[in-house]
């Protein structure tokens, strides 16, 4: 049986990783080196609504799959560091 709330979870791992690494490494440097401020604040944007949703969802998913709360804390640390979210998707697939 699919867990839904886990596969979900799965995609927006992956969506607010891209997200994160494209604030930090594209939109950010478009905002210091280049001067347009404009990067920043749509794809800050964009990335606080997925990094919301990102929260609510491993809440969710923490609640259905009955992981530890361990690795609630080690997906939630991993989205803080650029790349750190792709390193989670294997175990996220375990719980699926």
């Amino acid at each position: 049986m699919v867990n839904e709330n886990v596969k979900k979870f799965g995609v927006i791992n992956t969506v607010e990783g891209y997200s994160y690494i494209i604030l930090v490494f594209i939109a950010m440097p478009m905002k210091y080196m280049l001067d347009i401020p404009m990067a920043v604040k749509v794809v800050g944007m964009i990335h606080g609504i997925l990094f919301i949703l990102f929260c609510v969802l491993l809440v969710k998913a923490w609640q259905e799959s009955k992981w530890s709360f361990k690795n609630s804390v080690i997906f939630f640390i991993a989205s803080l560091i650029p790349f750190g979210t792709f390193f989670t998707k294997s175990k996220i697939k375990t719980y699926e």
